[in-house]
């Protein structure tokens, strides 16, 4: 029984990590590896250069980076870090919050728990499905989004493909079925899904910095409770077995 109970505890958190993670219709699979330290700096960086200038990640702080990242205080201040900031200090936007709703009629959210909120699949998949039209940026994933697309030079301009069809009642609709690169970037689409994939694993990590230890950390605590049940097991089959006779 208690075997079995514990396997529905392990199905049950597996079903719970899954959610956890995001996912959903449409979305493409982000396949990050928080364990990736490489794959986490890369995404810290694009992080810093592409979207820090509007968006702070209030919850985690620069010496974090040192501690999880494996990198030194003196690659963090010269690459990561702007102005006058401290080692200690969180980080933050230097956008003024008032000027930015003037500028683009909302501000722009905090990032720290995106990744936790929206799952990683549905920022994979919103970064990457950026398209243009004649009114300016758009995004299948997230329609009229406020934020434009930063990273277009990376990807390039992407135009949509449409098919229209007639509803029972006569009314035309127009439905986006498809991206069309219509610009080239500076990155292939190959390298520029690994540059996504790369800042959406930094993002997940950012959401939940002691991930990186509490993942260990199970692996061992569930292999414990596997040893402690046929342990358990076996003192049971010890106890019972001259009552069973």
């Amino acid at each position: 029984m208690r075997f079995r109970n514990l396997l529905a505890a392990t199905a049950m958190l597996a079903s719970g990590l899954s959610f956890a993670a995001g996912g959903g219709e449409g979305l493409e699979n982000a396949n990050i590896n928080v364990h990736d330290k490489a794959a986490l700096q890369r995404g810290a960086a694009l992080f810093v250069n592409y979207c820090q200038g509007c968006h702070s990640m209030q919850y985690l702080r620069y010496n974090r980076l040192v501690e999880d990242l494996g990198l030194s205080e003196e690659q963090v201040q010269e690459f990561l870090m702007q102005g006058n900031e401290e080692i200690a200090d969180p980080m933050t936007s230097a956008m003024n919050p008032e000027e930015a709703e003037q500028w683009f009629g909302i501000a722009p959210p905090d990032l720290s728990l995106t990744a936790r909120s929206r799952g990683v699949d549905w920022i994979y998949t919103y970064l990457k499905s950026y398209y243009m039209t004649e009114d300016g940026w758009n995004n299948t994933v997230l329609a009229n989004s406020s934020m434009p697309h930063v990273l277009w030079e990376l990807q390039g301009i992407q135009r949509p493909i449409t098919e229209s069809h007639t509803d029972s009642e006569g009314i035309e609709h127009v439905e986006i079925v498809g991206l069309e690169l219509d610009e080239k970037g500076k990155l292939s689409k190959e390298e520029y899904s690994a540059h996504i994939r790369d800042l959406t694993a930094f993002m997940r990590y950012a959401s939940e910095p002691s991930i990186l230890k509490r993942e260990k950390l199970g692996i061992w605590v569930l292999l414990f409770l596997v040893a402690f049940t046929f342990l358990a097991w076996l003192l049971y089959q010890e106890f019972w077995k001259d009552v069973k006779k």
